[in-house]
């Protein structure tokens, strides 16, 4: 009995250990959010608004990085998601040419791809009712024509 306890707060200290080290790991703590150069001419507020509440953490400028995305390994997961996001669709660098394909936006936020399960777990105001999300994409269609 006495070997399993000694396993285990080995085992223990062991992830204690790891846990501290990865923290020096520098990756996905440059938090720096690049200037805003052009957004799409939104249709109207509740358009931009909706976008803001739903995408702009991963698909802007605009990120808001939270205290625990300074946490290895929390920190290299939300540093890939917000740069993948932003190389896919960037709602503060509209004139990039980076624009996604109308009818794929629409039909990722139709299956319910967008936003992530994982984030509006962590977010929960990204959560959009049907009739929001209907709004969005009736938004979205106006906006990015």
């Amino acid at each position: 009995m006495k070997k399993l306890i000694s396993l285990i707060l080995l085992g223990l200290i062991a992830v204690v250990i790891l846990f501290g080290l990865i923290q020096l790991i520098p990756y996905g703590k440059n938090h720096t959010n690049p200037p805003v150069l052009a957004e799409p001419n939104w249709d109207s507020p509740q358009t931009r608004e909706l976008a803001k509440r739903a995408c702009f953490d991963c698909h802007s400028n605009e990120t808001v990085w939270p205290w625990y995305t300074n946490i290895a390994p929390v920190s290299w997961l939300a540093y890939n998601d917000t740069i993948s996001g932003r190389k896919e669709l960037n709602f503060s660098e509209w004139t990039s040419g980076r624009q996604k394909d109308l009818n794929e936006l629409v039909s990722t936020i139709e299956k319910g791809e967008m936003p992530p399960f994982i984030y509006v777990i962590q977010h929960p105001q990204a959560k959009l009712s049907p009739a929001e999300k209907q709004a969005l994409i009736d938004g979205l269609q106006k906006s990015l024509r």
